[in-house]
């Protein structure tokens, strides 16, 4: 974080104002600069300052949050965007085609498991030795003993 002279503050956001307009916690923005995803310059008294990029660059944060793109791939993406301007609509695009194919191989994955689920659920046995949802052909079964994470699977 850079400390910055006393005249360009006018045209930066305070960390309260960047809470307010984006409705996050300050928490959140703290917790967003501490992982990359957003910067601050500081001031004389060592306050953080915010240019209003940053409004954009959260709601993007928002909006891949809440498709389930995990903080790690957001940060990965952001790395194509300059810093210090308002991402575009172009901007947009690049971030949006790179999360395309795994949003749709999730929109599989949750279709298929939808259309089984009752059936699963509604025959009784949730084995875990025959399950078709949890544990296809005993896939499981074949990697030898212990607990296997399920969803890591592709």
């Amino acid at each position: 974080m850079d400390t910055i002279p006393r005249a360009p503050l006018g045209k930066l956001l305070t960390v309260g104002e960047v809470a307010e307009r984006s409705g996050l916690a300050v928490s959140a923005l703290h917790f967003y600069e501490t992982k990359g995803l957003i910067s601050s310059i500081r001031s004389r008294g060592n306050q953080r300052r915010y240019g209003r990029d940053v409004l954009r660059r959260l709601g993007i944060i928002k909006v891949a949050q809440r498709v389930g793109i995990p903080l790690s791939e957001i940060q990965a993406a952001f790395t194509s965007l300059p810093q210090g301007r308002t991402p575009t609509v172009a901007d947009w695009q690049t971030l949006s085609a790179l999360w395309k194919d795994d949003l749709d191989a999730r929109i599989r994955r949750l279709s298929l498991l939808r259309d089984r689920l009752t059936g699963c659920i509604g025959c009784g046995c949730l084995s875990i030795e025959s399950c078709p949802l949890r544990n296809p052909c005993d896939r499981l079964g074949k990697e030898g003993p212990g607990a296997r994470l399920l969803e890591t699977e592709n």
